[in-house]
């Protein structure tokens, strides 16, 4: 059609459109939570880490399937925190040393005291409750 080149799209247009769509497309799946639909949680109830000795002294345990990261002191205390990002709620997913990352955005917090090391994330994450009964640690979202 003559006269009509301004409304026709090249081949390479349209493929980096495709390039675009499908890679903004990738960016919502890296935030979404999961095939089951329902955004991650927090515990509500108290919940059953497993043998306390578990947690090295001075370090901290991630435990995933129960959103939950525990430190342990030097002195032998223990603190837990809710592995829930405050920045957009996805579940964190990596523990190094005592730096939670998590996958979503990149916000950096410290499995110590819940303290946002790098943003975007910018509120700490939520501490819970934790008791040692029986050599077993508890979390616990009451304090």
């Amino acid at each position: 059609m003559p006269g009509t080149t301004s409304s026709r799209i090249s081949r390479r247009t349209a493929l980096r459109g495709a390039a675009v769509a499908g890679t903004a497309g990738l960016g919502l799946t890296a935030c979404s939570t999961g095939s089951g639909g329902g955004a991650a949680a927090a515990p509500t109830a108290p919940v059953d880490l497993g043998k306390a000795d578990e947690v090295p002294e001075g370090g901290a345990k991630l435990y995933k399937d129960e959103h939950v990261v525990v430190s342990r002191t030097k002195d032998g205390g223990y603190k837990a925190f809710s592995t829930i990002c405050t920045h957009a709620g996805c579940p964190i997913a990596m523990l190094k040393g005592t730096e939670l990352t998590c996958n979503c955005h990149g916000s950096k917090f410290d499995a110590t005291t819940g303290k946002v090391l790098h943003a975007p994330a910018t509120e700490p994450l939520e501490e819970l409750s934790v008791q040692v009964e029986g050599g077993k640690i508890v979390a616990d979202p009451q304090k």
